[in-house]
């Protein structure tokens, strides 16, 4: 591939998603309203699409102010980890074939490197903002990522023992006959959940929770600076969907349709999920959180785990 095809491959990855971003505010409130039995958006031009440019105004044009009693360099240096954390990440997502921006040997390792980088966003805002419930809400943030990065990881194992390798392009390839779904029906749960609590998306907004923290870690934020939390948010929705595709339901692959058309429908399906998963389930408590993770989902990844590698041995011992 040349430098050029590289060159509009990193364009045109940038310039979806951001716009991914922009949308999915308005599909997500569209959603809302449709499974809660109510209008949503439909004033603000066809069917309230016009939504969206004026939040994007809103954001633009609003104060950016920032506490005097903030730590002012970290104050402004955090809501940009978060959104360069979440666009590292999808270098390593192959769209369909020969549509990736760097096809690494090592994809699995620097997806979950990346996604753990998205906890120092969360800390630093939290305690750079010297508020109370910012810091409570960074704390809840940072204890339940790096908990729950423990079970994505596992989870993440019997993939790699299954395909023999971390490259995402030998994953998408190696379920041409059968998707791991089916074969590592555990570990795709294991995954969701994980990747639903790294989100902090409802049922797990804790580190958010507004009746509890106001807004959480990002309380004192305004402007675009609170807009680049925003977009990360859902730029992390969308990577932990196409991650799922790719790992679970064979990345592109599909009869008829163009690969980058499965890879797309793929991916929106799991989106809607995470739509449908707020309007439908309240929030648990924080310890509920916590100990849902260590006492169920740590014995079940290593169950996991353990089969599939006897499973792997036995395989490769009757061959």
């Amino acid at each position: 591939m040349t430098v050029m095809q590289h060159v509009w491959i990193v364009l045109g990855v940038l310039f979806v998603l951001l716009n991914i971003a922009a949308g999915l505010i308005w599909l997500e409130r569209r959603m809302l309203a449709l499974w809660q039995d109510r209008l949503g958006p439909n004033r603000a031009g066809p069917f309230g699409l016009f939504i969206v440019l004026a939040d994007t105004l809103k954001l633009f044009f609003k104060e950016d102010w920032i506490p005097p009693f903030a730590d002012k360099k970290i104050f402004v240096i955090a809501p940009a980890i978060v959104v360069a954390s979440v666009l590292m990440t999808f270098v390593i997502i192959p769209f369909a074939p020969h549509i990736v921006v760097a096809d690494l040997n090592v994809g699995i390792l620097f997806f979950l490197a990346m996604s753990s980088l998205g906890v120092y966003s969360i800390v630093l805002g939290g305690w750079a903002s010297n508020n109370k419930y910012s810091l409570l809400g960074a704390l809840r943030g940072a204890s339940q990522m790096i908990s729950y990065e423990v079970f994505m990881g596992l989870s993440l194992m019997g993939v790699v023992m299954l395909t023999g390798s971390f490259n995402l392009g030998d994953i998408v390839a190696a379920q041409h006959k059968v998707w791991y779904v089916f074969t590592q029906p555990l570990g795709f749960v294991i995954f969701l959940i994980a990747g639903i609590a790294e989100t902090h998306r409802l049922p797990f907004d804790i580190p958010e929770a507004e009746s509890e923290l106001v807004a959480g870690f990002h309380a004192e934020y305004s402007g675009m600076k609170f807009g680049m939390f925003f977009i990360g948010e859902y730029l992390g929705v969308t990577m932990i969907s196409a991650m799922t595709v790719v790992l679970f339901f064979g990345g592109w692959s599909g009869p008829f349709l163009p690969p980058l058309l499965w890879f797309t429908i793929k991916t929106f399906a799991f989106i809607m999920l995470f739509i449908l998963l707020r309007a439908s389930l309240p929030r648990p408590r924080y310890d509920q959180l916590m100990e849902y993770g260590w006492k169920v989902l740590l014995p079940l990844v290593l169950i996991n785990l353990m089969a599939t590698g006897a499973i792997a041995l036995w395989l490769r011992g009757s061959h």
